[in-house]
């Protein structure tokens, strides 16, 4: 495992992390999620990333309880908590369990904390903006929070490049601690965000990524080639709001013509394309997920992988994506 520098922080994360989205507290048992995690830790994986409203906390709970048991050193791993969407859902939510204002951010925080039974998190994000909460409001919370000792870092996630911008310059204008990290989608068919948006920002605040959804939720895997079973994941609920952008016939000719290549290569698809996130200088992590033990243990081998991907292949890549006129500078 190779470890990558979180944007100019000097916090140094393995360049691919585990997440728990879907399946944590919903998918899969207890003991999958342990056996998980051992094999991501074991394999050199230090970030583990998570949220309020993954399973409605469930998710939380689970990783700390796994965290308990293994018993790791606290100083030889990250965890990651969300705030934004609280109770979503939930018959009896309130207006104050949700956002990026004070009330709920701290509380937020609090929860996490206990979920996760540690004294503190390492990255804790926004985990969407609110239009309805100032800026300096959210940016005040947070490094409070810092100061407190409750996280180390902060970030945003799903944000853009504008309002990023716009949460540093209140953070210089009144000597508070900005934002560190975003985590936003990136894969083979979501580039524009990470590729350009953000283009500049990597230079002028040193903004990390810790991207997610690497295999298009699936789509990337191949698996999708002859259509979605009843039981695939992009039928989920949880999903629903992915599939039209994601899920159509000229993206699934995509994933098999990179299939092609994949094999030519001699690795698997879901090898292939989480290589390529990994070839991006701008990637600080990323989040892999999954829901069975062979498909962690094959996504792993990711990072042996990226020597294959030489500008050759690169360009092959991207004829078949064909989402710019030229090979991306990484």
């Amino acid at each position: 495992m190779e470890y990558r520098r979180l944007g100019k922080s000097g916090l140094h994360i393995s360049e691919l992390s585990f997440g728990s989205w879907i399946t944590f507290g919903n998918q899969i048992g207890d003991n999958t999620s342990e056996n998980l995690m051992a094999m991501a830790y074991d394999a050199g994986i230090n970030f583990f990333d998570n949220a309020e409203v993954y399973a409605g906390g469930k998710s939380e709970e689970v990783m700390g309880q796994i965290l308990q048991k293994m018993n790791w050193s606290r100083d030889s791993y990250l965890v990651s908590s969300k705030v934004y969407f609280g109770k979503m859902g939930l018959k009896d939510s309130k207006p104050t369990q949700k956002g990026l204002n004070r009330k709920h951010i701290v509380e937020a925080c609090e929860q996490a904390l206990q979920r996760f039974k540690v004294d503190y998190l390492d990255l804790f994000f926004c985990h969407r903006p609110d239009k309805t909460t100032p800026i300096e409001e959210t940016v005040f919370s947070m490094h409070n929070l810092i100061q407190q000792g409750k996280i180390l870092y902060w970030g945003t996630s799903e944000w853009s490049a504008q309002e990023i911008m716009e949460a540093h310059m209140v953070a210089k204008q009144n000597h508070l601690i900005g934002p560190t990290m975003e985590q936003p989608q990136y894969n083979m068919l979501v580039r524009d965000k990470v590729e350009v948006e953000f283009s500049q920002i990597y230079k002028t605040v040193g903004l990390g990524t810790t991207v997610w959804s690497p295999l298009a939720s699936g789509l990337l895997t191949g698996k999708y080639s002859k259509g979605m079973g009843e039981d695939f994941r992009m039928n989920r609920e949880e999903l629903s709001w992915l599939k039209d952008k994601t899920v159509i016939e000229e993206n699934i000719e995509k994933a098999n013509k990179l299939g092609d290549i994949a094999n030519e290569l001699g690795i698997s698809t879901p090898q292939l394309a989480l290589a390529w996130c990994l070839k991006n200088e701008n990637v600080s992590t990323v989040i892999l997920g999954a829901s069975k033990t062979y498909q962690l243990e094959e996504n792993l081998k990711a990072t042996e992988h990226k020597v294959l991907l030489t500008s050759e292949v690169l360009e092959k890549i991207e004829v078949i994506l064909n989402n710019k006129p030229q090979l991306p500078q990484f």
